[in-house]
Order: C-alpha cells, then structure tokens, then sequence
C-alpha cells in the first residue's frame, strides 16, 4: 500500500473534486492498528521534534484548515500530544481585529511563522481570506482572486529560508458536520462550542466547497502541498496527519548539532 503521504496528497496544479472523495475513506485502516500505530507514530514525532528544536536551523508549519466541526482542535489534541511544549507554537485565527484589520492579511500570519527549531500549528489560518471572504463577499473578486498568487509567492518565500510546509484540509461530510453539531449540543461540556452561527454557516454549504476546491487546485505547490484528510472517522483523521507530519520530518534528515567545546578536554575536579 502507498503511503498516506502520496495518497492523499494534491498534486500541484491538479484538480480535486471534493465529491470524488469518501470523507469516510479508511484507505485500508482499522481502528485498532489505527490507535497503535498513532501512538508509536506520537513517540517517533516527539524524538524528531526534539532533533528539530537542537538543530535550530529550520521550522515546519503545519496548517489545518476545515469546515465547522471538522477537528482542527483535536487533531492538534491527539497528534501534538507528545510533544515538548517549549517547541510548538500553536496559533488559532479568529477574525482579524484591531491592528490585523489595519494590516494586509498576511501581516499577522506572518508574526506567527514558526522560529527555527520549532514546530508551528495554525488553527485556521491565511486561507481564510480566500474562503471565508469568497463565500461572504467580505471583498470584491477583484481583490480576493489575487490572493492565490500572493499566498503561493509568500509561502515559497518561506520555503526559501527553511520553513518547512505541510497544509491538511480536514473533509468532514455535511451529515457528519450535524451529527457533531448534535452531540456539542447534548454534551454540557461542550455547550460553549456551539453558536448559533454554526447552523446558519451550513447554508453555505456548496460554495464553501466550491472554495476549497479552487484553493486545493491553486495553491498545493512543490513548496507547500495540500494534502485532503478524510475526516468522518476521528481515529482516521489522527493517523493521517500523524503518519504524513512523520513522513516530513523523516525526509529532513535532522541532525543534533556538533557540541560547541572539545568535550575531550572537559573533566571535573
């Protein structure tokens, strides 16, 4: 079987039609070796995120973008878990506010990119202004259809000075988007997730996909690819991402650094 890596990802300049794809989609797995083999894939990430953190010559940014429910939070929740804090950086992107509204869109993501030797997360991310905007006419076409050019130059600008990227969009299915709505709203625990904006959101349902197709065909590039996760079953989506950001990190080649004193003439009295 090919690696998840090569499987789900979007060749650049290839066209994806979402409806093509089984959001359900196991690719084979079973839950049980699922689970196992997210845990060992969790040891290995956290050895290689140690190895990236000591060499502190380059980063990786991670981004996951979905639709409402589609488990941005857990996946960070099951795949980071056994991570060293001091070396991820996790930003969640909410509404541009303040001085982000006084700024061109990229301004704030940019601040957030990931130092060398660290790992960054974005929680939704620049492609909002691609999404978001298109779908609410928050800008004319004129100005968002630009942004494609804008985000692949600037996400090859960051290639070029050793930040390493990889973009999951998590693909959940509109029955799953309900059901998930359903138990926030039976779980007090998770009450507070729920607003009513969720529900009208799913009005706008097509032209979100629509949204994520055109930016899947346009800015999955050699520099930063998309890759497509199906979603539906939690357990999947984990093992998916964990598999692929291991694949990355594999394909680095980190080294530790070479100690900075002769440790030969070291002793202690």
């Amino acid at each position: 079987m090919k690696h998840l890596a090569h499987e789900l990802i979007v060749s650049p300049g290839g066209k994806v039609k979402l409806a093509d794809i089984d959001p359900a989609d196991t690719h084979g797995a079973t839950k049980a070796r699922a689970d196992l083999k997210l845990k060992k894939n969790c040891e290995r990430l956290s050895v290689l995120q140690y190895l990236l953190y000591a060499e502190a010559k380059r980063a990786l940014l991670v981004v996951l973008q979905g639709i409402d429910a589609g488990g941005k939070d857990g996946t960070i929740k099951h795949v980071m878990t056994g991570m060293n804090p001091q070396g991820v950086d996790v930003t969640a992107f909410k509404v541009p506010e303040g001085a982000e509204k006084r700024h061109d869109y990229l301004w704030r993501v940019h601040k957030a990119v990931p130092e060398s030797g660290k790992i960054g997360i974005f929680n939704r991310s620049h492609y909002e202004d691609v999404l978001v905007v298109r779908v609410h006419g928050l800008a004319p076409k004129s100005v968002w259809s630009k942004r494609y050019d804008q985000i692949n130059d600037f996400e090859r600008m960051l290639a070029e000075n050793d930040v390493r990227i990889i973009k999951f969009l998590l693909y959940i299915s509109k029955d799953e988007q309900a059901k998930r709505f359903r138990e926030r709203l039976d779980d007090k625990s998770k009450n507070w997730k729920f607003s009513q904006s969720d529900v009208k959101e799913r009005e706008y349902w097509d032209q979100y996909i629509e949204a994520y197709q055109e930016m899947l065909r346009k800015c999955s590039t050699s520099d930063a690819p998309w890759y497509v996760i199906p979603a539906n079953k939690k357990w999947f989506r984990n093992l998916a991402v964990s598999e692929i950001m291991l694949h990355t990190l594999e394909s680095m080649d980190l080294k530790f650094p070479k100690p900075t004193a002769d440790l030969k003439e070291i002793t202690f009295e």
